[in-house]
């Protein structure tokens, strides 16, 4: 079994929620402020959770710095993209697993995206995630 972490942001409780069931295969669970590229390392796989914020980016005052500070150690690792969104279709989702991809991730399964609070198909997708990185 592999060890995992789950990095989140949430404003609304949306994405939290969403993580927090991602976690329940055995992940260790972080908010974007608790993790850190330090913490890379100490992990064979980490799932990124982060909801569509303004023009669809990731939130920038603490989760883009964070993760800017992750990806130089992306490439290799196994990595999960998670988030919930309020608008739009899911562009920033698609062009976080771009980022991802070009940076060397391996992607262990398809991104999951929620549009407002995770319904029970959002919730059956963020526990085969945890599965999936575990």
């Amino acid at each position: 079994m592999a060890k995992y972490a789950v990095v989140y942001w949430s404003g609304t409780g949306n994405t939290q929620i969403m993580a927090e069931k991602i976690a329940e295969a055995g992940g260790d669970l972080f908010t974007a402020s608790e993790f850190s590229a330090e913490k890379m390392d100490d992990y064979d796989a980490i799932a990124f959770g982060c909801p569509s914020m303004g023009d669809e980016v990731l939130e920038e005052s603490e989760f883009d710095p964070m993760f800017a500070d992750c990806k130089a150690k992306l490439s290799g690792k196994k990595i999960a993209l998670f988030g919930s969104y309020g608008w739009g279709d899911g562009e920033w989702m698609r062009n976080w697993a771009d980022e991802c991809v070009a940076a060397g991730a391996n992607m262990v399964c398809d991104y999951v995206i929620c549009n407002y609070e995770p319904d029970d198909k959002g919730l059956e997708a963020c526990e085969a995630m945890g599965k999936a990185l575990a």
